[in-house]
């Protein structure tokens, strides 16, 4: 039977420590007390928040419906056309399962090691570090859809991934629940370590970055984040609070004009990417603070709780930080985390 609690507090339930409180919260661990709650929901007319591993949301008060934690587990190595085909449950550890993927021989997940959060979170953000995204490995997504009462299969193109972006957050949004994820992985090494950062550390390193094992590349991957972002257990935050902005080739060349030092990066779609951390630290945002909540001293995308603050001061110094970023260089941050 499903056990429901009542104004159940989320301070465990977010990478943030916001201490707000669910009007009604349980955890489901497989595909009926899924459908249980979700019947529950209904019947109560309750909007639900489906909650993974809350590395990705900000709470700007109490939730007025039912939050649902998704803990079902599982791991299926199938075959296909030779290669392993790695079906997992939407509430396994995201970065556990990089590791034992790592320890099994089974590569291709080597560049998102040390991400926070859950296997279901991962194709809603399409989750991505130097260099590599989900979408390299994404072979379908399996799920609860709402609208249609069923279980549905989504190819990987089906999900529409982009950067930092699925179908989960625009037409299927609030409208699909995540049960199972299918990654295709290797056993034979497929390593690449051309993004600047990663490149130069392995380098220094004394390793070849052509032929790097991908245990050796990993462990550099969670050497580099370890030294840019803090571990939230002991400063809570949400990792990168906003996205690298896209903007057009023309405005970026007019920035780059007045700033050469811009960092960014050329997309295949004729935009240019900034460096989000360079605009917010331009703007003299790094290291300050605003009562409980400031800007990680360190890494200028980061926002973190320090001393329980509650999310409306948390979302009140990041308005600040998008609007003096939009008065000085005309580009407007959008926030990664999603906002409840």
């Amino acid at each position: 039977m499903l056990s429901m609690r009542q104004h159940h507090s989320l301070l465990d339930c977010n990478t943030l420590a916001i201490d707000a409180r669910a009007h009604r919260y349980c955890s489901v661990t497989s595909l009926g007390e899924l459908r249980e709650a979700l019947d529950y929901a209904r019947g109560e007319q309750l909007p639900v928040l489906v909650l993974g591993g809350g590395s990705n949301c900000v709470f700007s008060g109490d939730y007025p419906g039912l939050v649902v934690h998704m803990q079902n587990r599982g791991l299926v190595v199938d075959e296909v056309n030779g290669q392993p085909l790695l079906r997992v449950g939407a509430g396994e550890n995201w970065d556990e399962l990089v590791r034992k993927c790592l320890d099994d021989g089974l590569y291709g997940l080597e560049h998102l090691i040390a991400i926070p959060g859950s296997v279901g979170a991962a194709p809603v953000q399409n989750i991505g570090a130097y260099g590599v995204e989900l979408s390299r490995c994404l072979h379908w997504v399996e799920g609860w859809d709402i609208d249609r009462g069923c279980l549905r299969r989504l190819s990987a193109s089906d999900c529409k991934l982009a950067y930092r972006d699925s179908i989960f957050k625009g037409e299927l949004r609030d409208r699909f629940v995540i049960t199972e994820v299918a990654l295709q992985l290797h056993r034979r090494a497929q390593t690449q370590a051309a993004y600047p950062v990663l490149r130069d550390y392995l380098l220094a390193a004394g390793e070849s970055v052509d032929s790097v094992h991908p245990r050796v590349l990993a462990e550099a991957v969670a050497a580099i984040r370890a030294s840019k972002l803090p571990d939230y257990q002991r400063e809570p935050n949400a990792g990168s609070f906003f996205k690298n902005p896209l903007v057009s080739a023309e405005q970026a060349a007019d920035l780059l004009h007045r700033w050469p030092e811009l960092a960014h990066w050329p997309m295949a779609d004729g935009r240019v990417k900034l460096a989000a951390a360079w605009l917010v630290d331009c703007c003299g945002w790094k290291g300050r603070r605003r009562g409980p909540v400031g800007v990680h001293p360190h890494q200028a995308i980061v926002l973190v709780n320090y001393q329980r603050g509650s999310g409306e001061q948390l979302l009140a110094l990041a308005d600040a930080i998008i609007d003096s970023v939009n008065e000085r260089f005309g580009v407007c941050l959008e926030i990664e985390p999603r906002v409840y």
